[in-house]
């Protein structure tokens, strides 16, 4: 992926700190190497510094494929042993509804992913698990809501 182009997660400039030009104005999406790039890309070296940085992260792994990411960033204790997309996926957009500590190294992502994929329209509603351990934050698993 371009490194200047908008990130597919869709978080807004806003959102870290670089506010957008001018009253009223449309918030811009940050820069794909800003935003989940740099864990994407760099990850040995830059984790996701909470549990909502790599539910994005791991969203923006899934529009791009990376199963090698997705794959690092699962919990040992439910990583699949093997990771498919579904071949014509399109990826439309990432909402975030919560993002809420339990404690220092547990926390929880409520989102809500849409996709297209054989000209059908899905809308994924799931309230996420994470962990965090040694320094790092894992995804465990997660409630899919109807």
């Amino acid at each position: 992926m371009k490194s200047t182009a908008p990130c597919p997660c869709g978080r807004p400039q806003a959102a870290l700190g670089k506010s957008a030009p001018g009253k009223g104005a449309l918030t811009r999406a940050l820069p794909y190497a800003d935003c989940c790039g740099r864990y994407l890309d760099h990850g040995d070296e830059a984790a996701a510094p909470d549990a909502e940085s790599l539910m994005r992260s791991r969203y923006t792994a899934f529009v791009c494929e990376r199963a090698d990411y997705l794959q690092a960033t699962w919990h040992p204790s439910t990583r699949p042993a093997v990771l498919d997309f579904e071949p014509g996926t399109k990826w439309l957009g990432l909402e975030v509804r919560r993002h809420r500590p339990i404690s220092d190294d547990r926390a929880e992502v409520e989102f809500v992913a849409r996709y297209r994929v054989g000209g059908r329209a899905v809308r994924l509603h799931e309230t996420s698990r994470f962990v965090r351990e040694g320094g790092r934050w894992f995804y465990v698993d997660g409630n899919i809501h109807p």
